[in-house]
């Protein structure tokens, strides 16, 4: 059992880490950083919104840098990568704002932040003295004087630089890897009265209007769009299955490609939010479950992917999907009928099965890996519901589920360093 303040701490936990973002997270959180370095500048020389800096200085560490590069940063009109979300952040976004910094940018911000970039104000690094795999420093100077800002551990996590005190006006970050079990995972989220986390039905809202501009336009690879098509049609049928995985890429084909549209995340990334909650809701709504099923089912998936997270760190080797897939299988698990020991095989499915899938930075093809997490999350809840499922014998999987986690989760950290080094160094010497 666990007591009523565990319960009311996992509740908070919800609360920190599943909230709207717009665009992919890393851009954001370094547009976010600059937006509260040049507000600081502002405040200090005395100057109105509007007055730029001479000169934006950032230091990134290797994850922040590979995460930024690819992908699409909303209502630019199709413009990728760091430069444009750093000029915007500058320009015309919020800090206060949080992951939706630039939700207020307009048209003309956006020209300015384009001249901006012509002039060369701005000089990216690469963090080369501290460890932390999720790390911003800005520094804002004109006129001989400077202001900075640092984020550091969570995508909204301001710190004084060199200092591990939050200063952020969002929300203040708490670990709560000691508190959270799978076990405990589950029993909150089919125990917990149904109005304090009925909230989670908000990602359910978010998240399938992302899935319905992803059907209506074309974005990135189109993969969504494709699997409606009469060709996917024709290849996958009107299954439950396929429906899962073409309104879950859809999704994610508008935020990867720069749709100025929020999603509901999850431990910070907009896509590990999209795949924890509509392979759920798709799921629910064709099986005919219950409102209150897929409240539980939302909250089981959210709440799992965010207990492998908080070990794994907010940023590694080991793709997003990996994480938010599993979360899904649970919650599909659950609303199969599933009871905590079917649970428990759906995890060891889904480790048995992903790990060392690598993340090679955010990109419009995220679609093709969020689709990938999700096929093994429907398949691996299948197997689980008739309780078959990988066992100790086989690779890295624990007789005990935690330690099966925790298995997947040091390798992601650990394991997959020196990975995450050389997809970096791929990334960045391509002709």
């Amino acid at each position: 059992m666990i007591s009523n303040e565990e319960k009311q701490e996992i509740l908070a936990l919800l609360h920190q880490e599943v909230v709207p973002a717009i665009g992919c997270t890393e851009p954001m959180a370094v547009a976010l950083c600059v937006a509260k370095a040049v507000e600081e500048f502002r405040n200090l020389i005395g100057k109105e919104p509007g007055y730029l800096p001479k000169k934006l200085s950032l230091h990134l560490s290797a994850n922040i840098l590979k995460n930024a590069m690819g992908v699409g940063i909303p209502g630019t009109g199709g413009m990728i990568g760091l430069p444009i979300a750093i000029a915007l952040g500058a320009v015309g976004g919020k800090s206060c704002l949080g992951l939706e910094v630039l939700r207020d940018c307009t048209e003309k911000e956006l020209s300015i932040a384009k001249e901006y970039i012509k002039e060369d104000h701005i000089d990216i690094k690469l963090e080369e003295q501290d460890p932390d795999k999720l790390y911003i420093h800005v520094t804002a100077a004109a006129e001989g004087k400077s202001a900075e800002a640092t984020i550091k551990g969570s995508h909204t996590n301001f710190v004084e630089k060199s200092s591990e005190v939050s200063s952020t006006p969002c929300t203040e970050e708490k670990s709560y890897t000691d508190v959270l079990k799978l076990h405990k995972v589950y029993e909150f989220a089919t125990t917990m009265p149904l109005d304090e986390i009925r909230f989670i039905l908000e990602a359910k809202k978010l998240n399938e209007a992302a899935a319905e501009e992803g059907l209506r336009e074309n974005y990135g690879h189109q993969l969504g769009k494709t699997m409606c098509s009469p060709l996917g049609r024709g290849i996958m049928g009107e299954s439950i299955f396929a429906k899962v995985l073409s309104v879950t890429s859809c999704a994610c084909d508008a935020r990867m490609a720069g749709a100025k549209i929020p999603v509901m995340s999850n431990s910070g990334s907009g896509n590990q939010g999209i795949c924890a909650t509509m392979p759920v809701v798709v799921f629910a709504r064709e099986n005919h479950n219950t409102e209150e099923e897929l409240i539980r089912a939302l909250t089981l998936s959210h709440l799992t992917a965010i207990y492998i997270k908080q070990s794994l760190g907010c940023l590694s080797a080991l793709c997003g999907c990996v994480v938010a897939s599993t979360g899904s299988s649970v919650g599909i698990t659950y609303l199969m009928g599933g009871n905590y020991d079917q649970i428990c095989y759906s995890v060891k499915n889904m480790i048995a099965n992903l790990t060392g899938m690598i993340c090679d930075g955010a990109k419009p093809s995220c679609a093709l890996k969020l689709t990938t997490g999700v096929s093994t999350a429907v398949m691996s809840a299948m197997l689980a519901i008739q309780n078959n499922h990988v066992t100790s014998a086989e690779g890295i999987i624990d007789d005990d589920v935690d330690r099966s986690i925790h298995n997947l989760t040091s390798i992601g950290s650990k394991g997959m360093d020196e990975t995450d080094r050389f997809v970096l160094n791929i990334m960045t010497h391509k002709s």
